[in-house]
């Protein structure tokens, strides 16, 4: 029987990944990277804000014999809390500075200015819009009257001090880490190109830090989006499809990613992410025979587990990734909006 993972692993060329736990998620854990620079330590993510995950974080750098005090800089792929959520605390700490993509940055500041009871009514409307159920929007509505939703996930997330700017080398003495930016998870999502060569002489160009955008064996959440004062609209899918394809010609030796664990192949594992979405979206076709809200069609493709198992905040998620599809077969031609339907309702052509 396989034992527990190690806590710290080493990747060799100066490269260590730290697994930094994201409590009650079935994740389990966030792989926070450290990488040694000629100025200091910087942390490729920093994992979910909890005493728990700041425990095992500094944990892993005192078993490298570093200190959280000595961490140079923070380099974020994503906003996401269990990425970016102790960048703070890691500043707070050591002075470190954090750089972030300006689009996530974005999302970051309007989640610290947003008022609770805003976003909540805006959620409500917005998943009415896509049919969901009185039950469902019943909940959400009462906290918005009683007030009782006073903060939301990411209210004291740490503004970055330094952009990320795509196609460019980050400033890290003695090593060259460029950034590509791969939206599609999030809007600011950035991998991490390691343009040295690999420690164990693997065949290919570097090692890839790659956040959530390419997994071993998941295919990450393509959502929507949110921002309430938006009117454009976004196409995430197609964004993450043609991020997939940018890093799969990249040809690297290794990746590094932020859940799981390292591998090779990138380009293998890159056609199966996009044959998968493809199937999946010839599959949504085929539901779609029949008119069909976003949430209908959500409770009707194919998760992890039944529909009815579903908790209730995975399904707004659920939904969200469902009219993610839904958008991208429409810009596509390949179905389009039922005229007079209320909540529209959609249907292959």
């Amino acid at each position: 029987m396989q034992g527990p993972l190690p806590q710290v692993t080493e990747h060799g060329g100066g490269v260590w990944s730290l697994r930094v736990p994201i409590p009650d998620n079935p994740l389990g854990h966030t792989l926070v990277h450290v990488l040694d620079t000629d100025r200091g330590p910087v942390l490729v993510d920093t994992g979910w804000d909890d005493p728990a995950s700041w425990t095992e974080l500094t944990g892993g750098l005192d078993a490298l014999g570093l200190s959280v005090r000595e961490i140079h800089g923070v380099v974020i792929t994503h906003h996401h809390p269990d990425h970016h959520g102790l960048s703070g605390k890691v500043r707070e700490e050591s002075g470190a500075w954090i750089a972030m993509h300006a689009a996530d940055t974005a999302v970051v500041r309007r989640t610290r200015e947003a008022d609770p009871g805003t976003w909540l009514e805006y959620l409500a409307r917005k998943l009415a819009a896509a049919g969901a159920p009185e039950d469902h929007l019943a909940p959400l509505r009462a906290a918005r009257a009683s007030g009782r939703m006073r903060t939301l996930p990411g209210l004291r997330s740490a503004l970055p001090d330094r952009e990320i700017v795509p196609g460019e080398l980050l400033d890290l003495a003695g090593r060259r880490l460029r950034a590509i930016w791969t939206p599609g998870h999030t809007p600011g999502h950035v991998c991490l190109h390691l343009e040295e060569e690999h420690p164990s002489r693997l065949p290919g160009h570097g090692r890839l830090f790659s956040g959530d955008h390419l997994l071993p064996g998941i295919s990450p959440h393509i959502g929507l989006y949110e921002d309430p004062d938006d009117a454009i609209e976004t196409d995430p899918l197609g964004d993450y499809l043609d991020s997939l394809e940018r890093i799969g010609r990249l040809g690297v030796a290794e990746v590094l990613p932020a859940h799981q664990h390292a591998f090779t192949d990138s380009a293998g594992r890159v056609r199966a992410l996009l044959d998968h979405h493809e199937d999946r979206l010839t599959g949504l076709l085929g539901l779609l025979a029949t008119p069909l809200t976003p949430w209908q069609l959500a409770e009707r493709m194919e998760w992890n587990r039944p529909w009815e198992q579903i908790p209730y905040g995975s399904r707004n998620i659920a939904v969200s990734e469902a009219e993610a599809h839904v958008r991208r077969l429409v810009k596509l031609g390949r179905a389009e909006a039922v005229p007079g339907t209320d909540p529209v309702e959609f249907v292959a052509v």
